[in-house]
């Protein structure tokens, strides 16, 4: 064998290792999480929406009443934040008990 062919073996073996010695990183970014928004409406009575923020979100009847007056009072209120998907399962799901319910996604 030649002197060129066993340079040439070097040069392929060195630049195998260094391949096989790079590390790669994947930076995983999440998206910005997804509101339920429930929108005050003149009809359904208080109580029940808060029956359904109870029986939708799992919610305590505390914090399920004072969802409710935020929306009774403001006109509308955040009562969940997270993935879009299961943001849109609730949206579903308080339409479903013929209550306003939007999603849009968050600030944050």
């Amino acid at each position: 064998m030649g002197m060129a062919a066993t340079r040439f073996r070097s040069s392929v073996r060195a630049a195998t290792e260094t391949e096989e010695s790079t590390e790669t990183t994947t930076v995983t970014r999440l998206g910005r999480p997804w509101n339920v928004i429930v929108h005050d409406d003149p009809i359904t009575p208080m109580p029940y929406v808060t029956r359904v923020f109870v029986q939708v979100f799992g919610y305590p009847e505390g914090k399920a009443e004072s969802l409710m007056l935020r929306v009774h009072h403001t006109g509308r209120a955040v009562v969940w934040t997270g993935a879009r998907e299961s943001a849109e399962v609730y949206v579903q799901k308080l339409q479903s008990h013929h209550l306003l319910a939007t999603l849009e996604q968050s600030d944050a």
